[in-house]
């Protein structure tokens, strides 16, 4: 017999996991784009007049759902229900001058109520994309009611 010393070399280490991307879950993203969409559905559903409170549902439900499990989703449920509250707020208003003026005021006011649906429209669809991106959108002159 041979007095080979046979020593077990260890094993290499694993190699580094790569970083994990610090950013919300596709879980999280996928509720928060749901919370700026369901405002359009809402809309789209509540026609009319009721369209202004259609807007906030959307937003309040998956609010509440999703606040105590996926913080990203309902920061960003937070964000639509207020700008969706403050649009509501804007529109109501300019209804009631209109009709304060007797209807003569829908001449101005209707082009104008026009305008601030399309805005909102927009910033709609780009806080959804946004949010799917992972990003935290903020609506520019949102009122920050619900905090």
């Amino acid at each position: 017999m041979s007095d080979v010393d046979e020593t077990v070399t260890p094993p290499p280490p694993p190699p580094p996991t790569p970083p994990s991307a610090e950013g919300p879950s596709a879980e999280e993203r996928q509720w928060a784009m749901f919370a700026h969409l369901s405002a359009l559905l809402g809309g789209l559903l509540t026609t009319g007049w009721l369209a202004s409170v259609g807007c906030v549902i959307g937003p309040l439900i998956i609010w509440q759902i999703k606040k105590d499990t996926l913080p990203f989703a309902s920061e960003q449920a937070k964000e639509a229900l207020n700008f969706n509250i403050t649009i509501a707020g804007i529109m109501v208003i300019l209804l009631a001058l209109g009709f304060l003026t007797l209807g003569i005021g829908f001449i101005v006011i209707g082009p104008l109520m026009l305008l601030i649906g399309l805005a909102a429209l927009v910033f709609i669809i780009i806080a959804a994309i946004k949010a799917n991106e992972g990003v935290a959108y903020r609506y520019p002159f949102a009122l920050r009611l619900v905090k």
